[in-house]
């Protein structure tokens, strides 16, 4: 009898679990199509400043297939990289909203399936003699064991289902902006490690530079004890003297913040070994990017694909707001023995059962779950808004740094070229001057022109090499997915 019983008891959890789901009343998805060209050509007076797609770029691969490691070359910046990763408290957050989710799914995709429970319960009981009906006392006893579930909902209609979807896009949305963070982080790392080494050079040059004028400085101030030297050109090169020294002090404290702002990236100490000096060449630490890539590559952007789960997310939760206007059934049932006593628990003619279906049909809500599918539809249609939205930004993005990197080759050499001249122009001043054919000022103004083109000289650099990082970002570079951890290459 009891094997009768648990037979009949697996048979219906099994059609329950073979009734639930037979219907899905989710929309059908389909991808928004990308509201933006096709790829990133564009002419400004006549000109193409953003190469056009079709091309073989520099190095033929897309920037999401580029591990970090394989991307930044110079072993100082891998470390201070690969220490930001395994520390940065903004990554770590990512990473436990991650598993925060999963967390979470499981607990949603539980409710799809019954939960089958185990019980034993013991009773006793007295009557005392006065209210006993048989006029003495009586003791009632009771055992039992029961194996059932309770409030099992079939899912007829996939509300069920789409409530586990949706909690399933949660967890990939956290998964894509996990990776979106860490891209983030190692483009913010690379940008801080290199305006660090600008401000070093730039902090080099102004130190030199004091150092130099403060050398003719005092050769002039000796001639002017002589007679040789006006004052007024005494007074000049002592304004100059003076601001180069002012640069030296704000570049110092401009080096210490952003040695603060590369420990608070990385979320450790810093050894200065991996700390660079100067901007080392582009060519020996960031490898050129290709520009001429198709724009269909920003769906592959991390913040992009989060976008895309959480539309995907709200078009399940439309399939569940229709399923609450159709009727609910849920099980409650159990399987068992009972008995006055222990032993009789397995004794022939214990067994025992019960089974209580119920059926929940929505009559009248004043209007709550017509309103509930409107807003679940209304916020599918924000996030295609949302998603759409994403990829016209990515789109700019990358457009931008592409308009960047078209002209830097150029301003780059402008501006080196500039430099040389006005360092010529600076000597043959300097040499007029000490010849007595031109006044100080004369060279004093050379020599403000080399310094500014110097100082141009290096922030362009840094530009140059900001635009690479950039474009390695901004097309989904900076992660692999071999490998999740801090040393990720």
């Amino acid at each position: 009898m009891r094997a009768l019983i648990q037979h009949k008891t697996l048979l219906a959890l099994a059609l329950a679990a073979a009734l639930a789901g037979c219907a899905n009343l989710a929309p059908d998805y389909a991808q928004p199509a990308a509201p933006v060209p096709a790829n990133w050509s564009q002419q400004v007076d006549g000109k193409q400043v953003v190469p056009a797609a079709g091309g073989k770029g520099e190095q033929g691969v897309g920037a999401d297939s580029i591990g970090w490691r394989e991307f930044f070359l110079d072993p100082r910046l891998q470390q201070v990289i690969a220490a930001a990763l395994d520390n940065n408290r903004d990554l770590r957050v990512a990473a436990l909203n991650i598993e925060k989710a999963r967390a979470q799914y499981r607990i949603t995709d539980a409710d799809r399936y019954p939960a089958v429970s185990a019980t034993g319960t013991g009773s006793a009981s007295r009557t005392p003699a006065e209210l006993s009906t048989s006029g003495s006392a009586t003791v009632a006893r009771q055992q039992s064991v029961t194996l059932g579930i309770s409030a099992y909902e079939l899912d007829f209609f996939g509300r069920l289902k789409n409530l586990s979807d949706a909690a399933l896009e949660t967890y990939q949305y956290n998964v894509e902006t996990r990776r979106s963070t860490h891209i983030s982080l190692v483009a913010e790392v690379a940008t801080a490690w290199l305006t660090l080494a600008s401000d070093r050079e730039l902090k080099k040059l102004a130190e030199d530079t004091h150092a130099s004028q403060s050398r003719t400085f005092e050769l002039s101030r000796r001639s002017h004890d002589i007679g040789t030297v006006s004052g007024v050109d005494l007074a000049s090169q002592e304004a100059t003297v003076e601001s180069a020294r002012a640069d030296v002090a704000r570049y110092t404290s401009q080096v210490a913040q952003d040695i603060n702002a590369l420990r608070l990236l990385v979320g450790a100490d810093l050894d200065e070994q991996w700390l660079p000096q100067g901007l080392p060449a582009a060519a020996s630490v960031l490898p050129a990017m290709p520009a001429d890539l198709p724009s269909e590559v920003l769906l592959r952007r991390p913040d992009v694909l989060a976008a895309e789960h959480t539309l995907k997310s709200a078009n399940a939760d439309i399939g569940a707001a229709r399923a609450a206007f159709f009727p609910s059934i849920t099980l409650t049932a159990s399987g068992g023995t009972a008995s006055r006593t222990l032993g009789g628990l397995f004794k022939p003619g214990s067994a025992s059962w019960s089974f209580a279906p119920s059926i929940n049909l929505p009559i009248f809500n004043a209007g709550s779950l017509r309103a509930s599918l409107d807003a679940a539809k209304i916020t599918r249609d924000i996030d295609v808004a949302n998603y759409e939205k994403a990829i016209q930004t990515a789109f700019r993005e990358v457009a931008d740094a592409l308009a960047v990197r078209a002209t830097l080759d150029q301003r780059l050499d402008a501006q080196g070229k500039s430099t040389a001249a006005s360092e010529k122009s600076f000597r043959l001043s300097e040499a007029r001057y000490k010849n007595g054919i031109d006044s100080y000022l004369t060279t004093l103004v050379a020599q403000r022109t080399l310094y500014a083109a110097q100082q141009a000289l290096i922030s362009l650099r840094l530009t140059e090499q900001g635009n690479r990082i950039t474009l390695y970002k901004v097309l989904g570079g900076g992660w692999n997915e071999r490998t999740r951890g801090g040393a990720a290459s």
